[in-house]
């Protein structure tokens, strides 16, 4: 038995790594498919494949086909801001490498808390001081990653990339915001979201219908992977794989994502790692890491003080229990 468990949740690990892969690559290929056809109308096309698979999965899957109204109500504003997020970073990876792009957009992680309820204002007061250490940390690595081969003023895409770990984090506070304590299903609530994404990019959808048709054969193969495995497939293997073990434990794989975005540029979209940009890629990742240590010790200490506070005073309301939610980048 204790076998089987070891091997199950190996196999889990891989598959969340697998799934880390996938996000990290998806910058390359964003850059690539951008390079060909503007940036609104692969993201039309994203959204419109996306779409198309998740309709599907819906109709000829297990349960109720009918979307809540609570599911509506939360898919349409956070389809809203996953727009603005992947039209940020998009156009941020159209101006900058894949490597930079999947590093910096990696602050949402340390960004997130700040923003979040349970992070400053929550219970369990503010974030401790050694948190914004870690933050500086990524600040130091943000500046050295944009500084190239020497210093000089920030490039439009970095910028961009860093515009889009802010709003990001944004969408990742709202989700947790509107999603917490509700009965609202993962692939419904993507479902809605890539509708609403495909509703707002159809009239440059429309008008770019004949740019798209002559798209060759290696362009599409990128808009077909960012759309079934960057975002169907990995959405909802990463639901599948959390399910079956701790948060804390799919964080630490799935935050190896800008690990896998730098590996994959530089050995197959040929960019060149400097020893700024190294030091840069260490820093970010070792303060990404740190961040996300200290608040997910500070948030499981909070917890405790909760759970005892409530065990002492009979009339305490206990809040709803909440799955840790792994804060981590999620790709372009």
């Amino acid at each position: 038995m204790h076998r089987e468990c070891m091997s199950e949740l190996r196999r889990t690990d891989l598959i969340l790594l697998l799934v880390a892969v996938v996000w990290g690559s998806s910058y390359l290929s964003a850059q690539t498919a951008t390079s060909a056809l503007p940036v609104l109308l692969v993201l039309f096309a994203r959204y419109a494949l996306s779409a198309l698979v998740c309709l599907g999965l819906v109709a000829f899957g297990r349960g109720p086909r009918r979307w809540t109204r609570e599911e509506l109500r939360v898919g349409v504003p956070l389809g809203v801001t996953q727009v603005a997020v992947l039209v940020v970073e998009t156009y941020g990876v159209a101006h900058t490498s894949a490597a930079n792009a999947g590093l910096i957009i990696s602050l949402t992680i340390v960004l997130t808390p700040l923003l979040d309820r349970g992070g400053r204002h929550g219970r369990g007061g503010g974030l401790p001081p050694v948190f914004f250490a870690a933050a500086g940390v990524c600040v130091l690595a943000v500046g050295l990653l944009m500084s190239g081969n020497g210093f000089h003023a920030p490039r439009l895409g970095d910028l961009l990339m860093l515009g889009a770990a802010l709003v990001r984090a944004v969408h990742v506070a709202l989700v947790g915001r509107l999603t917490v304590g509700r009965a609202i299903r993962p692939l419904h609530l993507t479902t809605v979201q890539t509708l609403v994404g495909t509703a707002l990019f159809l009239p440059t959808g429309v008008a770019g219908l004949p740019t798209l048709a002559r798209a060759d054969s290696g362009t599409w193969t990128q808009l077909v992977y960012l759309a079934l495995f960057c975002s169907v497939f990995a959405f909802l293997v990463q639901t599948w794989a959390v399910q079956r073990t701790s948060a804390s434990r799919a964080s630490l794989l799935l935050g190896t994502e800008p690990v896998w975005a730098m590996a994959v540029g530089i050995a197959l979209g040929g960019e060149r790692l400097t020893a700024l940009t190294a030091l840069g890629a260490a820093l970010m990742v070792g303060g990404t890491y740190w961040g996300q240590a200290v608040e997910r010790a500070h948030r499981t200490a909070a917890g405790v003080r909760h759970e005892t506070d409530v065990q002492d005073d009979p009339d305490a309301l206990p809040e709803p229990d909440v799955r840790d939610r792994a804060t981590t980048a999620t790709g372009v």
